[in-house]
Parts: C-alpha cells; structure tokens; sequence
C-alpha cells in the first residue's frame, strides 16, 4: 500500500533550469548503412555486405538530427576479432575456434588503437574514415559516443597500431603465477587453453587453437576451459583485484592496467569522442573509475560516462564513488516495463522503482527498451507489435529528467525473426554476423534517408517516436522539471476503477509549466476512472491557484481541448477520464484567463 510519504520524499526545491536532455541514438555502425539484400545466414562480408563509416553520410545524421536526437552512439568501431582475413593490412588472422560468427563479437576487441576494418571503403586508411565521421557528426549538432571496453579483450589481443613507446597489454606479465598486481591479464599456469564443448566454427578449421599457460575467460571464468555458454572468445583483464584471494585489492601503487586503460581513453578523447558507453563497467572496480574519468576530464571537462551495470545496489557507488554521469537502467525500469507490456507485472514496481533505486540520482539513470543486448520489442519473444510499448516508451522518456536511448530501426518495428548466424533466431538483431537490416533499409531507401520504402504502418510509428522526441526537449516540464507520483492518491478505492497494477499517473512541473502523465498498461481492458491531484499537491507543490478554473490541454500524444475545471473537482472527485487499451495521455494545466 502507497502512503503519503512516497509524495512528501518528491517534493524537492526547484532545479536551475537547463537543456541536457539526452537522446541517444544508438546505431550499430556494422549494420546502419548496409544495403545489400542477400541476408546469408553465416555468410560472408563479401556475401552480405558491411555498412561503413561513410554511409553515415550528412544526409543520414541531417535525419537523425531532425529526428530529434542529441547524441548518437557508435557502437562496434573499436577493432575486433572476426573471421574476415585483412592480413592483407597488416592485421593478424583472428584463429576461428576463438570468434563468435562471421563478423565476430564487437566486445572482443584485438586493438584499443584502432578501428574496424570492416568499417571502412578504404582499410588502409580506417582511421581517417572514422575522424571525419566524427567530423561530419559534430557539424550537424551532434555528440558521438563509442564503447570503452574495459574489462576484457579477445583472446589474441595485439595492438599493432599503439604508437611507439607503448607496451602492449601482458607484455611485461609474469606468466607463472595466477595473479601478480602489475599484471594485466590472470592466468592458470601450467595448463593449456581447452576450447569450450560444443562450439563449431562457420569455416573450416586447419590447425587448434594453442594458449599455455591458459587466461581467466572475460566473465570472471578462472579454469583452462569456459563453456559454449561462457565469454571464451575474450579474456579477463586485471585491475589489481586477487579474485581467488578473497577479491584482495591492491591498488597502491597504480596498476599497469589503470594507466594504459587511461591512456587508450585519453587517446580517444583527443580524436573529439564526446562520450563512453563503459561495458560492463562493473566488472571494474568502481575505484579504477574514480580516478581514471577524473584524469579525462582534464583533457575534456565535458565528456560522459555511462556505465552498464545490472546491480542497483551498486547504482550510488558507481555514481557518487565512480563518477560515471549516467547507468543503464535495465534491471530497475526497462524490466519492469517489460513485464508490463507483456502483460504482467504491476505499475506499483514504479514507484518502488523510483523510492528505493534510483531516488537521488534518478536524472542520472539512462532509460531505454531497447539495445543491442535485447530482444526487439516487435519480435514474437518480446511483444509481438511495436506499437504494445507506446505507454512503455512514452514514460521511460519523462519519468525523470535522465537521458533516453533509442536503438537503430525500433522506431520502424524491426522485428529480426530469422537466425542470421551464431545468435540464432532468438529475437534480437544479430551483433556477430554481416547482415542486412529489412527494415532499416527502407528507411535508408538508397541512401536518401527518406523513408520512402517504409509503410504506412512504419512511417506512422516513426512520426510518434519523432513527436515523443521533440515533446521531451520542447517541453520545460519533462526536461528539467521535478516529479511528483499521484498513485498514493488515488489507489485502494480513493478513485473509482482506478487499477493500482494497471494505471500509473504523475506530474513533471516547474515554475512555468504543469504537466499531467495517466497511463493504462493493462492490453485489453478500458477503464473510465478519475485522477485525482491532492490539494496540498495543486496549491503548495504545484503552487496553482485554488479559487480560479482551469483548463486541461492534451499535449500528447494529440491536441485535444477539455472542458474547464474547477481546482475543487480536481483535489477531490477527480478528473473524469476513458482510458483506453494500452494508452497514455499528458496533459498541461492551463489557468483560464
């Protein structure tokens, strides 16, 4: 049961008003621009094709600008292992019992200095294809963000594009011993490397796979042979922790893997990234990010962190401790409104959502449904229809004033329902193999990023994202104002057929702007409740007037005059209101003049 307390612990002082709210469009690079038809499962860069950085052309970040959004993640550019030989350039041959699919895993990185070859027209000069896509990103208004992947690399690791002077990762390593504190890598000495059971690469293979003495496997897997299941194409990097001694720390002096992870950031940084996705950054410890994040800001006092991590009982430390600016929010609100959409769960995991994990840092919390790591909203293992997370979408966008994210092509419904190579058919768009994105290519339409292929249906769920977009940053209320959840007031039978599991509603205000958020998550029903705001909330919070009427203006999702108000109806029976199936309304408080 709500009490009046979840309403009193919301009322806050008004914050200074500013702009930052963060769209992040996340585009997986391999994928956004690659036009070609052929969708082989396994096939090859020649067979399926690869997008690159020049199809992220003017036209296309034009697109995603007046989309509406303010920053674009580029995920996969760091160079990785792949079963595609440019030995030609220089680049070793990644062995294939040690790579996921084809196009390998974009979390396996083999160089931190350089980038995808299969990015680039021109392999030998990639990394010029890369800076002026950072250059063409920042002309239209853009921010670019890349993933920093901190805690293991693929286990053929080599970096043949650092610059002189630079050791390599595990150069220096003692190798006979499991953990030394100035190692960068744990090994199991005296024991070879055993590829897991199970695993069959796509090609043919002439020779096994030879690593003695054996390294710990990237999820923390310290044995000579992880599973099929494991992260065994990557290996775990040391940051100074003694894992089978108890996580025994030793940070004094700075370990070699501090300084070098420093300098590859730093490196980065001065090329004019303007942020970092940190995967799994805490599998990190949160002390290695309180001190390196300070070191570059010193090179850009304005550059974000955002830390994936999947504890909410580590949310504060990595926030106040590790200093990141924003943390995924998968295991708090993206979960919960999952099992809503899918037609379980209760609207009451809300506002527990916001009470007991995220309270004080909430603006610092990165709201999304969809990413690389899950299952696409229109695919038959999520939803089944794109449009089921409307109420989901629209709330995780102005819950708070953090950032959203919207990943490449779940604005036009993708719904990935083949097996494309490694991953299987398993509902997600394959991040290991070449492929070719249906619907995305519509939208690119040959590179005119129009459209013009995509239909009605599509273009229609496009414009509610692009609505939703703008209704988030033209809207003082949501992008910079405070929060205030109206469930105590109206659940347990204050309101008529006001489902506590089902209907959600809240306001976001500011000194200029009032706005009222009702939700029905429930997928079949309609119900014809009030909404009620208490009077302490409409005079002191809201600081409305009680004697004068007002007007409720549907401002999203459509424009819709109600009738006039009077403070008395509102603080007592409520607002009368049909919701529909699976709906949202917001409305703005308009005193009538």
């Amino acid at each position: 049961m709500f009490v009046l307390r979840s309403s009193i612990t919301q009322k806050q002082n008004m914050p200074v008003i500013n702009r930052d709210k963060l769209i992040i469009y996340q585009i997986f690079t391999r994928l956004f621009g690659n036009q070609n038809t052929t969708n082989k499962v396994y096939g090859t860069i020649e067979e399926n094709g690869s997008g690159k950085f020049n199809d992220i052309t003017d036209t296309a970040l034009e697109s995603i600008k007046n989309f509406g959004i303010t920053h674009v993640w580029y995920t996969g550019i760091i160079e990785h292992a792949t079963l595609t030989d440019y030995s030609g350039y220089g680049i070793a041959v990644d062995h294939p019992l040690i790579v996921k699919g084809m196009a390998g895993s974009p979390y396996a990185v083999k160089d931190y200095y350089d980038v995808d070859p299969d990015l680039a027209v021109d392999v030998s000069k990639r990394m010029q294809e890369f800076e002026a896509l950072l250059t063409r990103t920042r002309n239209q208004g853009l921010k670019s963000i890349i993933d920093f992947i901190p805690n293991h690399v693929s286990r053929q690791y080599h970096s043949d594009a650092r610059a002189f002077g630079i050791k390599d990762f595990g150069e220096d390593d003692d190798k006979t011993v499991t953990f030394a504190p100035d190692n960068n890598f744990y090994y199991i000495p005296n024991q070879d490397f055993i590829v897991p059971e199970g695993h069959k690469p796509p090609i043919h293979v002439t020779g096994p796979y030879q690593e003695r003495p054996a390294k710990a496997t990237g999820n923390d897997v310290f044995q000579a042979q992880p599973s099929q299941y494991d992260w065994y194409e990557t290996i775990k990097l040391n940051y100074g922790v003694d894992y089978l001694n108890g996580r025994a720390t030793h940070f004094d002096p700075i370990p070699s893997t501090w300084l070098k992870m420093r300098d590859i950031l730093r490196f980065w940084t001065e090329k004019g990234v303007d942020g970092f996705r940190c995967d799994m950054a805490e599998m990190v410890p949160v002390e290695f990010w309180g001190w390196v994040i300070p070191e570059i800001k010193k090179v850009n006092p304005d550059i974000i962190f955002i830390a994936e991590i999947y504890n909410p009982h580590e949310y504060h430390n990595y926030i106040k401790k590790g200093q990141f600016t924003y943390l995924y929010d998968k295991v708090g609100l993206y979960n919960s409104l999952r099992h809503l959409i899918e037609g379980g769960g209760s609207v009451e995991d809300i506002t527990r959502i916001w009470q007991r994990e995220s309270g004080d840092i909430s603006e610092n919390m990165l709201r999304f449904l969809e990413n690389h790591d899950e299952q696409r909203i229109a695919s038959r293992y999520f939803a089944g229809d794109a449009w089921a997370a409307v109420p989901a979408m629209t709330l995780s966008a102005t819950l708070h004033t953090g950032p959203m994210m919207i990943y490449f092509g779940q604005e036009l419904g993708v719904d990935p329902n083949v097996s494309e190579g490694f991953q299987g058919e398993d509902g997600r768009t394959t991040i290991f193999d070449y492929w070719g994105v249906t619907e995305f290519q519509q939208y690119v339409n040959g590179g005119k990023f129009d459209g013009g292929a995509l239909t009605n249906d599509q273009k229609k769920l496009r414009a509610f994202y692009e609505n939703l977009n703008k209704f988030v940053t033209d809207n003082e209320a949501v992008y910079a104002g405070n929060f205030y959840d109206l469930q105590y007031v109206n659940v347990d039978g204050q309101s008529p057929d006001y489902d506590k599991t089902r209907i959600y509603s809240y306001l976001r205000y500011t000194d200029k702007q009032k706005l009222l958020f009702i939700y029905n998550f429930d997928k079949e029903r309609t119900y014809h409740t009030n909404v009620r705001i208490p009077q302490g909330a409409w005079q002191d919070t809201l600081k409305l007037n009680a004697t004068v009427s007002y007007t409720l203006k549907q401002v999203f999702p459509l424009l819709i005059l109600t009738p006039n108000i009077k403070p008395s109806e509102i603080t007592s029976t409520g607002i009368a209101l049909t919701l529909p199936p699976n709906s949202v309304y917001v409305y703005e408080i308009l005193e009538n003049k």
